[in-house]
């Protein structure tokens, strides 16, 4: 873990208005924000470990466990509101065995919730790891999750 904080350090002077930014460059690197890389975070900008653990969780980007292989957004904005995100939601939370926020044991999906895609056109919308799927629907959102376990699945094989 050191050595790649130290390639996220590189490009940084330690500064504490960095801070975000460098919250930001670990949790792409690692996909979260590990403990670890908080302390060493504030080793780095000579910020107590307080404020750095107060700014990651101020900000709702920074997550502080990881993500699923399969990162699912649902978007609850009001035109996918409208044209069913709860159903979609609900469908997903079943097809995948978890609720909102959480991520599957074996580390295979991530299904939050986000206030706006941007993509209101073409809604509702999901986000899968960061590719947009229009106009969603409940029976999709089976699909999606068979889909992910059959090419797992063939994968392993």
């Amino acid at each position: 873990m050191q050595e790649s904080l130290e390639a996220v350090f590189g490009r940084f002077q330690g500064r504490s208005e960095e801070l975000i930014p460098i919250l930001q460059q670990v949790q792409e690197h690692f996909g979260y924000l590990p403990k670890e890389a908080l302390r060493a975070v504030a080793d780095f900008t000579r910020v107590p470990e307080s404020r750095v653990y107060a700014v990651a969780t101020f900000y709702a980007q920074f997550r502080f466990r990881p993500i699923g292989r399969q990162h699912i957004m649902v978007c609850r904005g009001t035109a996918c509101h409208v044209r069913g995100a709860p159903r979609i939601l609900q469908e997903l939370e079943k097809q995948l065995g978890i609720k909102e926020g959480e991520t599957s044991a074996d580390l295979e999906y991530s299904l939050e919730t986000v206030a706006c895609i941007g993509a209101c056109g073409l809604s509702p919308c999901v986000m899968v790891n960061r590719q947009v799927q229009a106009k969603f629907t409940p029976q999709k959102a089976a699909q999606l999750v068979r889909r992910s376990d059959s090419a797992a699945a063939s994968q392993t094989h």
